[in-house]
Parts: structure tokens; C-alpha cells; sequence
């Protein structure tokens, strides 16, 4: 059941009421940004790499479990880092596909949590722009030709920027903009309800690129008020 995800009794409640608004505002009107999102590294026995909620897998589950004709999602996980608490939470769920893209030195090194993954990309270190791009699209488009899933959550790290110490890579701010771009065009694209987490980021300038992304995505028209 979604309310024995790992999270701190004091706050469960709240909590699981955020999440549960985000997903059902994706599902009712096509998109949803929580920007307090996106702790991949907490599974649902336990916390890892700054994540004290299970938040993506307690998304998932509740609407599984309380929202009619959610029966299949897609997490599509660009932080910087593995996401290996979902991916241990999924693990024998065939209801979840999982793309995830990241910098295969860095932590978690999760080799477990890798047998989860269905469309795997790992980085070397300083990847930039037109590497990635071109691997995320590439793959992204390959995954949803295989699946039309009910719900994409995707998990938009900032540490992919050029400096983060603890990401490794070196995407402009400009790249950023452009793969949040990307993964919703794909899915407003293919009427898929999509649910955005901000995860990790660890420079004061990712503020700014994630506040200027959304802005970028309205003037796109790829959030508004429209209902798909």
C-alpha cells in the first residue's frame, strides 16, 4: 500500500496530500510541476543521498491504486545520478518502465538497482551538450514507441550542470532548458499526462534555470490551463 512508503510520521499526511494533488492535476489537465520533488535515492525501506521521502514511487502507487485508468507510468529520470530508490521499489513491477540517464561513476553505483532499468544511458564524465541532447532524444523517442504509458513522471535534476561538483557533467543552462523542453513536447506530443520533480541541483544558478525553463515551457504553450 502507498501510505507504508518510508516517510516521517509527522508529515506523512501533508506529504502524501502534495503528491496527491500533483498526480491528479497531471492526469486531469495534462501536466504538473512540483518543484520540492524528486527524492530518487529513498526507496520504500530506506533513505539514501539527501532523500527522506520515497516521493516518485509514492506518486506512482497512489495512482495505481486510486486513480481509475492509471495502470501503466513511465519515469523518466535525468538527474545526474542513478535513481536507484525507485528502481528498487519497481523492481518486479511490469507496470513501470524506467529510463534513466546518468553519470555512471558517481553515486549511487547501484548494480542492483540497474537490473530495474529498461532504457538505460550511462555518461562519462564532462558530457556535454549536444552529446546528451542527442542520446536523450534518441532514446526517449525508442521508449515511447515501445510504450504509450497513462502517466510520465519525470525527474529533472539541475546537477547536470557544467560545475556541479556532485553531477560531473557539463550541460549549459541552456541545455537544461532545451531537455525539459524536449521531454514535454514528447509527451503533450503523445497526449501523455506528465508530472515533473525537480530533483538535484547543488549550484545557486539552478534556481534561476529551473524558474527560466518553466517560463520557457508556457511561452511554448506546453503548460497552460488547457485540459488534453
Amino acid at each position: 500500500m502507498f501510505d507504508k512508503i518510508l516517510c516521517p510520521t509527522s508529515q506523512q499526511q501533508t506529504f502524501q496530500n502534495n503528491l496527491t494533488k500533483a498526480g491528479k492535476l497531471a492526469i486531469d489537465r495534462g501536466w504538473a510541476i512540483n518543484v520540492g520533488g524528486g527524492f530518487h535515492h529513498c526507496s520504500s525501506e530506506q533513505g539514501g543521498g539527501f532523500c527522506a521521502y520515497a516521493d516518485i514511487t509514492l506518486a506512482i502507487k497512489f495512482l495505481f491504486e486510486r486513480v481509475e485508468g492509471v495502470s501503466k507510468a513511465m519515469i523518466i529520470d535525468l538527474d545526474a545520478h542513478q535513481g536507484n530508490g525507485h528502481e528498487r521499489d519497481f523492481m518486479d513491477d511490469n507496470r513501470v518502465y524506467i529510463m534513466d540517464v546518468f553519470n555512471r561513476y558517481i553515486y549511487p553505483g547501484d548494480g542492483f538497482a540497474k537490473r530495474a532499468i529498461t532504457w538505460k544511458i550511462e555518461l562519462d564524465w564532462d558530457t556535454e551538450d549536444s552529446e546528451y541532447l542527442q542520446k536523450v532524444e534518441t532514446q526517449m523517442s525508442k521508449a515511447l514507441q515501445e510504450v504509450t504509458p497513462d502517466i510520465i513522471v519525470y525527474n529533472a535534476g539541475t546537477d547536470i550542470l557544467d560545475g556541479d561538483q556532485l553531477g560531473g557533467l557539463a550541460i549549459s543552462p541552456q541545455g537544461i532548458i532545451k531537455r525539459d523542453q524536449a521531454v514535454f513536447q514528447a509527451a503533450r506530443k503523445r497526449k501523455i499526462p506528465i508530472l515533473m520533480v525537480t530533483s538535484g541541483g547543488y549550484q545557486r544558478s539552478t534556481a534561476r534555470i529551473i524558474a527560466d525553463s518553466i517560463l520557457n515551457l508556457h511561452q511554448l504553450q506546453l503548460i497552460d490551463q488547457k485540459v488534453l
